[in-house]
């Protein structure tokens, strides 16, 4: 198994019914989506993001698999889910990595891309 065989799509989109920016907080919601184009069944074990706030203040998260779960993707199967972020800015970055179990106990990491958490309008 091969880390290139887990493919992983983002979106964002900022949730101003939950925001206040006069309070600094910015909230935005993501989902990804999981794929497994490889030969071998992989169980989502762990998670670590990198978020950084529009002042390079930077918030590091680590846990086991997500949203409560720790997925296990068949040849050819995908898994969605969506979370959110909370940010004191009007934009900002996410990015980080899963690993990754075979059937056989192989570990693997696959980066999430580095995507924005943007205000629309924010950036010019």
């Amino acid at each position: 198994m091969l880390p290139e065989d887990i493919h992983i799509k983002v979106k964002s989109l900022y949730l101003p019914a939950q925001s206040s920016p006069k309070q600094g907080r910015y909230v935005f919601a993501y989902t990804i989506s999981i794929q497994n184009k490889g030969e071998q069944a992989a169980k989502l074990l762990t998670r670590h993001w990198k978020i950084l706030d529009g002042r390079n203040k930077l918030e590091e998260v680590r846990g086991e698999g997500v949203i409560g779960e720790q997925p296990r993707l068949s040849p050819g199967a995908e898994f969605t889910y969506s979370s959110g972020a909370v940010l004191e800015t009007p934009n900002g970055t996410m990015e980080g990595s899963y690993q990754f179990s075979t059937d056989a106990g192989e570990l693997f990491d696959v980066a999430i891309p580095l995507f924005a958490l943007t205000l629309p309008g924010a950036l010019h």
